[in-house]
């Protein structure tokens, strides 16, 4: 019986292992060919005690979209970036359909009639708190199944902040 018993074990770990390095696999795939879309924040108190430094996120185009009872729990933000890859919604959609060519779409999830775009905070170093104050955008990387990672937030003239460490 002990013999299964770490036989299971070890599968099961392989099997952890493999997951583990598929999600990294997939994170940097989205690094490495997503697009980048900047997202309007609105400010928010950027100190957690439990925490550290951080910013909460709170994007203006998840505040300004039109969600109520009719409108899919979870499903797809279509977006149309300017010049300088700022997005703006322009639809909600329930399937990953085909957009025109100047829209990506991004995967979205309501909660409370609150409309959630990808990730809500961003950490920093402590002491950094007035670095990030001038931020105005958040920086996504969006592939072509709407998944997306936060890489970095952006002032006012489209460039990310950046540590000075």
């Amino acid at each position: 019986m002990k013999k299964y018993s770490r036989i299971l074990i070890i599968v099961n770990l392989i099997l952890l292992l493999g997951y583990f390095n598929w999600s990294v696999y997939k994170k940097e795939q989205i690094l490495k060919d997503g697009r980048l879309v900047l997202l309007q924040l609105v400010p928010v108190d950027p100190r957690s005690l439990m925490q550290g430094d951080y910013m909460r996120l709170n994007y203006q185009e998840a505040s300004s979209a039109p969600v109520d009872d009719q409108t899919a729990k979870r499903g797809y933000a279509v977006l149309r970036t300017d010049s300088n890859q700022v997005g703006e919604i322009v639809r909600l959609q329930n399937a990953l359909e085909p957009v025109n060519s100047d829209e990506l779409v991004i995967k979205y999830k309501i909660v409370h009639y609150r409309l959630f775009l990808g990730a809500e905070s961003f950490f920093f170093e402590e002491g950094q708190d007035t670095l990030y104050q001038k931020a105005m955008y958040g920086g996504l990387k969006v592939n072509d199944k709407g998944q997306n990672l936060l890489v970095g937030l952006y002032d006012k003239e489209f460039h990310r902040i950046q540590s000075d460490k």
